[in-house]
């Protein structure tokens, strides 16, 4: 294994790829030199419900340009014989599953910020449940045999907060906490058969549609502070993509099983850089404010 490819031959699916985060993790999967199944329900013959350019061709294409080898697939992890005939086609092509990262989210048009509990719109947070929850669990239940089998593999459930502060809104809390307790309950389970489970957060993600709500790119983003004085301390998708990837090269990764770790935590230990040379710490800007 090449010193700069610790990931090399390792069999990865990173559920909800399209953009964002998972779009970051997917390509620094790739840069370690990881196979990489790219999912999501945006391609270039047809968007989501979320309209947005972004597809898994691109990001495939991105793993593919940073190393690795990116496989888009079509997958709407909501509709579990998708997920089924997914995990069929990957391990018929490998024999094995190594990695999986669950961040679907999809929740951005259902988001009510500023809207106190008693006044949400319940289809929308029903609808954000199933897309940010439920799909994490379902590509899980399918996963977890493949790895069981083989005694052994990794689970990452992407989320946002440590858990420990409310969000502002509480279908968002509700939703981003469920993830937490996920990782939890699947590492207790799958604790005895040798597989790791624990879930990670980026800090203040700047991510494509972060940038565009600013009216910044990632050239110019600092000017985005003029908004929003906080986006000064925000990161680039690769940085949380960069810290799962030392993740998931640790052989230490399994003595972390049930633990929500974050981008900034990850990156102080395995001195990690954003992609700009900087390295962000939200927990300490966070703490100041």
């Amino acid at each position: 294994m090449e010193k700069d490819k610790p990931l090399a031959g390792t069999v990865t699916l990173v559920a909800g790829a399209t953009r964002g985060a998972g779009r970051g993790i997917a390509t620094e999967l790739g840069a370690a030199g990881a196979i990489v199944y790219v999912t999501g329900r945006s391609t270039r013959a047809i968007r989501s419900d979320m309209d947005r350019p972004e597809t898994i061709e691109d990001t495939a294409e991105q793993v593919t340009a940073a190393g690795g080898q990116g496989i888009p697939v079509p997958c709407d992890h909501s509709d579990p014989a998708q997920v089924a005939a997914l995990i069929t086609r990957i391990t018929g092509a490998h024999d094995r599953l190594d990695l999986l990262v669950n961040d679907i989210w999809g929740g951005d048009p259902l988001s009510e910020w500023g809207t106190p509990f008693w006044q949400l719109d319940l289809t929308k947070f029903q609808t954000m449940w199933q897309r940010a929850v439920l799909t994490h669990l379902i590509t899980s239940q399918h996963v977890a045999p493949v790895m069981i089998a083989q005694k052994r593999g990794l689970i990452i459930e992407v989320t946002d907060g440590l858990g420990h502060d409310y969000r502002g809104n509480l279908a968002y809390d509700l939703t981003k906490t469920t993830v937490n307790r996920l990782a939890l309950g699947q590492a207790e389970e799958l604790r005895p058969h040798g597989i790791t489970a624990l879930a990670v957060t980026p800090g203040f993600l700047r991510s494509e549609a972060m940038l565009e709500l600013f009216g910044v790119t990632e050239d110019n983003w600092r000017d985005g502070a003029e908004k929003d004085p906080h986006f000064i301390a925000s990161e680039t998708p690769h940085f949380v993509g960069r810290v799962i990837a030392a993740l998931a090269a640790d052989p230490e990764v399994h003595t972390r099983t049930g633990q929500v770790l974050s981008s900034w935590d990850l990156a102080e230990e395995y001195r990690i850089d954003d992609v700009d040379g900087r390295r962000p710490h939200w927990g300490r800007y966070f703490a100041t404010i």
